[in-house]
């Protein structure tokens, strides 16, 4: 005689891991899109000294116009999704398929990590464009000096010292815990934490990401935020409910 055991489904979804935003801290929103999809931004440049002449009619030197350059900052990308939850379905599946659930997990897992990527890779093209790249192999011996040589590069482009994030793939960050100058998370002070920070190396908070975050080559990006401008806007959603009919015949 056969025996039928019984199976059952459960309410709980087995969720897959993820990441909040690692980058929210590396960037600044001191510009508004609102409107428009390109700002324009004045910069104002500086004059040279002189030596003052105690005599004639131009003791301050020659008389310059003060000029301007201006900086156009364009939106590039306009993304989207959509998928379908059919009513019956999330009713028959004991409501596993909530919408309200289902935009989350696309947030947490689509939308934050694409945004995070493309801060990133934004930020990796902006120092190849000024030629601050680093071509030489990380190893255990080197990695600090490395991190070490990218904070002088700052430095001389007086960029300001609080502040500085880098954003280090697993395998950097296991290189660098192998110095003794490594301060781990443990000894950080709490009102020193970010999202995702593991430690500090000379004031510079290092934040680990998976490799796939940055661009591939990379072990790390030293950065700023004064440095990225971080532009969303129209941030919406749209939901439409059709209310299905069903029978069975038994």
């Amino acid at each position: 005689m056969a025996m039928n055991l019984a199976a059952k489904y459960e309410k709980k979804v087995d969720d897959r891991f993820k990441l909040k935003s690692v980058t929210e801290s590396a960037v600044n929103r001191e510009y508004d899109w609102t409107g428009v999809d390109t700002i324009k931004i004045y910069s104002i440049p500086t004059v040279a000294m002189n030596n003052y002449t105690k005599t004639g009619t131009s003791r301050y030197g020659t008389p310059a116009e003060l000029d301007n350059t201006v900086q156009t900052m364009l939106l590039t990308r306009d993304r989207s999704f959509t998928f379908t939850i059919d009513r019956a379905n999330t009713q028959d599946t004991q409501g596993v398929m909530e919408a309200g659930k289902a935009l989350a997990r696309q947030i947490d897992e689509v939308i934050v990590p694409e945004i995070d990527v493309y801060r990133l890779a934004a930020m990796s093209a902006a120092a190849i464009t000024n030629g601050h790249t680093a071509t030489a192999a990380i190893t255990a011996s080197n990695a600090y000096v490395k991190l070490l040589d990218a904070g002088a590069a700052l430095d001389e482009d007086k960029v300001p010292v609080t502040g500085r994030i880098a954003f280090v793939t697993p395998a950097y960050y296991n290189f660098l815990k192998q110095d003794n100058t490594f301060i781990k998370a443990s000894e950080i002070a709490q009102n020193m934490l970010i999202n995702g920070q593991v430690g500090e190396v000379d004031g510079v908070k290092i934040v680990k990401v998976p490799s796939v975050y940055l661009p591939a080559s990379h072990a790390f990006i030293l950065t700023h935020p004064i440095a990225t401008v971080a532009a969303q806007k129209l941030e919406d959603t749209r939901s439409m409910i059709i209310h299905p009919g069903s029978m069975a015949n038994s």
